[in-house]
């Protein structure tokens, strides 16, 4: 199973603040475990919702709203995409993560789907044409 594992941005996150020394040494040890574990598929930190954008999508048309975004606590400041056998096995990796200096870091745990999830609706084309857009992202990445 997949599972994305949401960071939850903070006052600091969205001021532009950057880890320190010791939190970037920190993270790229758990990072280096999770790795090594055969559990991370990949996990980036995320710029700032004032350098970002949302685009909301309607049967009308598509509106681009320029950030940043008032809700800090709904914002995303980055993720992990990982791998376990369990809801739980994930949960139990994530409280290993190291805690910050001060304040806090709120992560929210997300399964991924599946191609089997969607059912019947998910033809054998449909699925052929995933397989095939999920080789070509590997060679793109």
């Amino acid at each position: 199973m997949r599972f994305m594992a949401i960071v939850k941005a903070d006052e600091r996150s969205e001021a532009g603040g950057m880890p320190t020394e010791r939190e970037l040494a920190a993270m790229g040890e758990y990072n280096e475990e999770l790795v090594k574990a055969g559990v991370m598929l990949a996990g980036e930190g995320l710029h700032p919702s004032s350098r970002g954008c949302r685009l909301v999508h309607t049967a009308e048309g598509t509106k681009v709203l320029d950030g940043p975004f008032a809700e800090t606590k709904e914002l995303i400041a980055g993720f992990w995409l990982l791998r376990a056998k369990s809801f739980d096995e994930a949960v139990d990796w994530l409280k290993r993560a190291p805690r910050p200096e001060s304040g806090e870091f709120v992560i929210e745990l997300r399964q991924v789907f599946e191609a089997e999830d969607f059912g019947e609706e998910f033809t054998p084309e449909l699925r052929a044409q995933e397989d095939r857009l999920r080789a070509e992202m590997g060679r793109n990445a």
